[in-house]
């Protein structure tokens, strides 16, 4: 077994508050009017002071300790906070740990943010050649990989552009296409896939598939859980910069989902884009107004939004979740309707998922707007856990206990053949 990755007792802490106002002479008044007890000087008026905050500490890691196995795809996971980007740009040596030891044999190709690693002033062309030198490779090297990266990015007719010239779906392209095709040992790619298209996407998962299979090592932080089934054997659960457990992915996904990853409440989901405003989300039973659902009872989810203008291929709806992350279903209000152009104006858009449909469990319902073939308007990062009882007489005295992620109660009719 060879290890590609092992962290030892990694910690990182920040001291909060200001360190430094930018000049020496603005600095040597701010030292020495708080050793005369005296405000800050150069603040503006009416602004708070946040920098008197001596000795308070961020933990955003904590003593994290994991080893990476040659070929391996560890996927972590972890709420916002919890310490995820801060452990990979250690690993890639954007910062530099409080204390801890990390061994890493090969190199590391990561794509943490959107453009890190890009000169906005070069172009397409040559951010490949900057990137690939970065990590030592040969100007020869390069070159033959050039075209693969190229055709992979989809961005041919703009390679001679300054990428600051680029959307951002096209900069996490080349961005994505350089870090995966130059040869790189381990490959680490943070929440950057979010920016792309559901087909860039697909694309990307694969090539990550490619890499390990070619024996290299991928490190992956998403808050995709499909993703992360299909793609990670293990994975990672960090909570509030610790590791909480780590094993089999399906089994760290189901402790992360039900943590607390959200709830059935109503209205705790807005959101505002240049799209639209989405004034709540409402999931609910008629006449339930217990803490769990019942099985025998339709299942309501009910979107109020305003369109800011009028918006062509606008898609309302949301994934069921199975505990493990695994997608029960995915439905949208315009699948059965040839409504597809919303006019500048407020709408409701509601589902209802006949009774006796779920199975007695755990589900997750993970919000899901965005414009057909071009974006997601949500995020893959708030979820709703329902809790579903049963009640007798319905579907809950079946005769037998029933396999399957859904339990319908359907109907058959039963006639006598002469």
């Amino acid at each position: 077994m060879t290890i590609a990755i092992s962290v030892e007792n990694l910690s990182k802490t920040y001291h909060l508050g200001q360190i430094t106002t930018g000049t020496f002479t603005y600095d040597l008044a701010v030292w020495w009017a708080k050793i005369r007890g005296r405000p800050n000087p150069m603040l503006r008026i009416g602004e708070t002071d946040h920098g008197n905050r001596d000795g308070e500490e961020l933990w955003a890691l904590r003593d994290v300790s994991f080893k990476v196995e040659q070929g391996e795809v560890l996927g972590i996971i972890g709420r916002n906070g919890a310490g995820k980007s801060t452990l990979l740009k250690i690993l890639s040596r954007v910062t530099a740990p409080t204390s801890g030891r990390i061994k890493v044999k090969g190199r590391i190709a990561s794509l943490l943010e959107v453009g890190t690693g890009f000169h906005p002033e070069l172009t397409g062309r040559e951010n490949i050649y900057l990137n690939g030198a970065i990590l030592g490779m040969s100007r020869k090297e390069i070159q033959g990989k050039f075209d693969e990266i190229v055709n992979f990015s989809e961005v041919e007719k703009f390679i001679d552009t300054p990428v600051k010239r680029y959307s951002s779906g096209m900069y996490v392209r080349l961005a994505f296409a350089v870090a995966a095709h130059l040869d790189p040992e381990i490959l680490v790619v943070d929440e950057v896939l979010a920016v792309g298209d559901a087909e860039f996407q697909k694309k990307c998962l694969g090539k990550m598939s490619d890499v390990a299979k070619e024996g290299r090592t991928v490190l992956f932080v998403s808050h995709n859980m499909t993703a992360m089934t299909n793609l990670c054997k293990n994975g990672l659960l960090l909570m509030n910069g610790e590791i909480n457990s780590y094993g089999k992915m399906s089994e760290i996904i189901s402790t992360y989902l039900n943590s607390g990853v959200g709830t059935n409440s109503k209205n705790e989901f807005v959101l505002e884009s240049e799209e639209l405003i989405l004034l709540r989300l409402s999931i609910f039973q008629e006449n339930n107004s217990g803490q769990h659902f019942l099985t025998s009872k339709p299942l309501i989810v009910e979107y109020e939004y305003i369109a800011n203008k009028k918006i062509t291929g606008l898609r309302i709806g949301f994934d069921m979740l199975m505990s493990d992350g695994s997608v029960v279903f995915r439905s949208f209000d315009n699948d059965l309707l040839s409504l597809s152009v919303r006019r500048k104006g407020q709408y409701i858009s509601r589902c209802q998922i006949p009774a006796n449909f779920f199975y007695p469990t755990d589900y997750f319902l993970l919000p899901r707007i965005g414009i057909h073939n071009l974006k997601w308007i949500t995020d893959t990062k708030k979820m709703f856990r329902l809790s579903f009882n049963q009640i007798a007489g319905v579907n809950a005295d079946f005769a037998d206990k029933r396999p399957g992620i859904i339990m319908p109660g359907l109907e058959w009719s039963v006639n006598e053949s002469n």
